[in-house]
């Protein structure tokens, strides 16, 4: 059983920014890629990005380039999604997919 943890969501004001990070404890990350996934209060699910095992090569969905980086710290099985200038559209439960599983979501709100 693969666990994942998502943590980091929260209230925030528009412009403002959040890190989130999702964690596999007990597992390995560096084997896998790892995907970032949001759904929305109208409950559209878009993938917003990924990274491969090594980190060389990242994706990012048109509505966020540019304003979101996805990392990895494989010595702390650990991945980041450090989002910047945030605003009301990217209001939704933003999901980690690693290993072929979900973690449970975690809120992201921006709103003034």
């Amino acid at each position: 059983q693969v666990h994942i943890v998502e943590s980091g969501g929260g209230l925030v004001q528009p412009g403002g920014s959040l890190r989130l990070s999702c964690a596999a404890p007990g597992r390995t990350f560096s084997d896998d890629p790892v995907y970032w996934y949001r759904q929305t209060p109208e409950n559209q699910r878009e993938l917003v990005a990924s990274i491969t095992s090594d980190g060389r090569t990242n994706y990012y969905g048109d509505s966020v380039k540019g304003r979101l980086t996805i990392s990895r710290d494989n010595a702390k099985n650990t991945v980041y999604l450090q989002m910047d200038n945030l605003n009301p559209a990217d209001t939704a439960v933003y999901y980690c997919l690693a290993f072929g599983h979900w973690g449970q979501g975690t809120q992201v709100t921006v709103s003034s």
